[in-house]
Parts: C-alpha cells; structure tokens; sequence
C-alpha cells in the first residue's frame, strides 16, 4: 500500500483497527491509493472511513454485515450486488463512483469465486442451443417498450451507440447521423434490399424506407420486438415494404444486396461467434456491402460476470482480431473499420440521465416488475458502461467494419470523404 493510501484511512478519527472486516478496508485502501476521486465509507457497524479531507464524490454505506462479507468474498461483484438488493446504498456521484474503482484496476483482476461463478453461467446459459439464445434475448430485450421508451431516443428507439458527429446536440440527432452514416457506409440506394440484424424496434428499417427508399427485412429473435415493430409497420402501411422475421441469427433466410447489423456480434456467445458470423456472410449477395457494428474488447478476455449475470445473460464480447477473422475466412473483404468508443461513452450518459429522470414512468408502467432492484441494477449497468468506455487505458471499444462479399467493387469509393458530403 501506498504511503497516501495508509495514511488517509482512518475510523472515526482514529487508525483503522485490525478486526472484523479488515479485508474491506484493504480493499478500499487499495482504491484510495490510486484514484484522485474522494469519497467516504460508512461500515454496518457505523464507523466511517474517508480517503481524504475534500468532500466526498460519493459516499458508500453498507447496511448489513452480510454486504461486507459479500465483498470480502467477491470483490467489486459482491458490492454492487449488495447494492442491487438493498444492503448498501451508494449516494452521490455514481458515474464518479466507477471511475475510482476503474482507476484501482479491480475491473482487470480475476476473483477465482467470480471466475467459476462465470463459467457455471455458461453451462447453464450458453447461445449453443436456439431456445436457449432466444429466452436470452427475451430476458433483455422483451421488457417492452413501457421500460424502454422513456429513455430512448424518439426518432427511432435506437438501442445502439449513436454517433455524435459534428452538430448533434441530442440524442435524437445523434441516432440520425448513425442511421445515415451507415446507409452511406453500404452506399444503400433506392429499390435494393436490405436485412438490418438485429432489427430493435425497426427504427433503421423504417429510416432506411423514408430517406432511402430501400426495402429491408429485420431479423430479430425477441418476441416481444417483433410484435412491436410488426403493429408499428402495418399502422405505417409498409406491409409491402418492410418485414421482420423472427428468427436467430444463424437462421436468417434468403439473401440481400446490403447487411446492416447494429449491436449483434455481442450476442452470439462465447463459442458462436464463427457461425454467427458466417451467417452474416451468407446473407450477403456476391459483391454486397455490409456493416457489422459490435462492442469489441481488446484482446480475447473473459466478458464482464455482472453484464451477463444480470443484463445480457449468455453474452459475449468478441475481440475485434477474432470477428474480422471469422468475416476473412467467410470470404467478407475487410474495407475499413472506425472506432466510437467514445461516442458510446456519451450515448449512454445520454440514456442515464433520461432513465433517471423518467423513473417513476417506468415504475408506474408496471410496479411489480420494475422495481427498486430493477432500478438500481440498470442505473448500474448505464453508468458504469459509460466509464468503462471512458477509461484511461480502455480495452472496450465500438468498432464498425465496413466488409464486402467477395472482392470490393472498383466503384467503391477509395476515401472517406464521401460519408461527410450533405444530409441523407
């Protein structure tokens, strides 16, 4: 330990004892040491410890002794799932509050209780089989749009990182310019077909309609997406211009002159990605274009337990050397990849604070099902989601991967200008 990290912690005043619980003050010792963020500790017992003397960013405060051996056991797992359930309040800035665990480095060391909690997920929850991916799939996304509406974007419900080019103020403006940039990134025109992967709530079909004119087919496993987006696509009458199929995504049908999947590679599973992948490239006609658009880690690591356990069960995060070996050996032409990582840190800041402030609509759609825990488990995951694309050092990134089947066509553009040049 750091000379600063022994000499600000203190209890009541006084030199933190060598008793019970020790093991949680070593580790918010080790935080103190390395992040600049001050914050104060309130222990089930009622002692309190403070990393400085400058006010508190945040302020943690276990309510039970169980909170404190849940921590002691699993690390940053067993705090916030303490919180989730009530036996410890976080108040203040949560957003700070990740930054200082992110600067301690607790999100790159393996707990081995955690590690072997994450693999039995797998057991029990892999995408290998069809029923299991789709009740995954449901598990998130089939919340309905009672949960979801309030506190995304009202152009199109675009549950994916948006892309804050120059003159987005809103995320409005912001999920736009993605629609548009990936349009033109495939060079979609009027007449071709399309298959958007991954289809949400088919706010890209219905943009890819009205400012391209092409027709395009939605694959999505969600029941409860489909349902949705089927009503809002006969009281639009595009019956004859849009459709979604509800399917996996290795059983997506027919082939398209262009792909767009937005936010899929993250679902196929650990072991699924090459399938998943070939699937895409299958859907392609011969000398079409497409995007893939996925959250990639740097280098092939585990995926983050609390993402999974609790938000994307079977879910895995691909590297972004793996995919584009998959897309290579599927004969996909690699044409460009760019990096949002940083636009995804400012989408979901943007979700977060509407979640926050439309709480109690959510609540009131359904208060059973959308409770405390369900409030305090997604602030989580939106804030802590959008330090992680923050960080320091980060190794989770955005990529979109422009891909070709087959070789590229020579009326292909050779530079990116062509993306920036007017409106859609």
């Amino acid at each position: 330990m750091s000379d600063r990290g022994r000499n600000v912690v203190s209890e009541n005043g006084s030199a933190a004892p060598a008793v019970r619980g020790a093991t949680v003050a070593r580790k918010f010792a080790t935080i103190m040491a390395r992040t600049a963020v001050p914050f104060r500790i309130v222990r089930a017992s009622g002692a309190t410890f403070a990393s400085s003397d400058a006010v508190p960013a945040f302020t943690i405060t276990f309510r039970t002794p169980r909170a404190e051996r849940r921590l002691a056991l699993f690390g940053y797992i067993g705090l916030l799932e303490s919180y989730f359930v009530g036996d410890v309040d976080i108040d203040g800035d949560l957003a700070l509050a990740f930054r200082a665990g992110f600067d301690s480095g607790y999100d790159r060391s393996r707990n081995p209780l955690v590690w072997v909690r994450n693999q039995w997920h797998e057991l029990r929850f892999s995408n290998r089989s069809l029923a299991q991916a789709k009740a995954n799939a449901r598990f998130h996304y089939g919340l309905g749009q009672d949960f979801y509406r309030p506190w995304l974007d009202r152009v199109g419900m675009m549950y994916t990182c948006a892309y804050w080019s120059d003159g987005a103020t809103t995320i409005e403006d912001a999920q736009r310019h993605k629609m548009d940039h990936v349009c033109r990134k495939v060079q979609l025109a009027r007449g071709e077909t399309f298959v958007d992967v991954g289809s949400g709530w088919g706010g890209l079909l219905f943009h890819a309609w009205e400012h391209y004119g092409a027709l395009g087919t939605g694959i999505n496993p969600t029941t409860e997406q489909v349902v949705e987006t089927r009503a809002e696509i006969a009281r639009r009458g595009l019956d004859e211009s849009i459709r979604v199929i509800e399917c996996d995504f290795r059983e997506m049908p027919g082939q398209y002159d262009k792909l767009l999947s937005i936010g899929t590679l993250e679902h196929a599973g650990r072991d699924q990605l090459p399938q998943v992948v070939r699937a895409h490239a299958d859907a392609l006609k011969p000398g079409g274009l497409g995007v893939i658009h996925f959250i990639g880690h740097v280098g092939r690591r585990d995926t983050e337990f609390f993402i999974r356990q609790h938000i994307f069960p079977g879910g895995w995060i691909p590297s972004l050397a793996h995919a584009i070996d998959c897309m290579e050996r599927d004969g996909l032409e690699v044409l460009d990849v760019e990096n949002l990582r940083r636009h995804y840190a400012r989408t979901l800041d943007a979700w977060f604070e509407r979640f926050e402030a439309n709480w109690a609509t959510i609540h009131a759609a359904d208060p059973q099902r959308f409770d405390e825990r369900v409030r305090r488990t997604w602030r989580t995951y939106l804030c802590s989601c959008a330090e992680a694309f923050r960080m320091k050092n980060p190794d989770l990134n955005l990529f979109q991967v422009t891909v070709s089947k087959g070789a590229v066509r020579d009326d292909y553009p050779m530079a990116r200008s062509f993306l920036y040049r007017g409106s859609a």
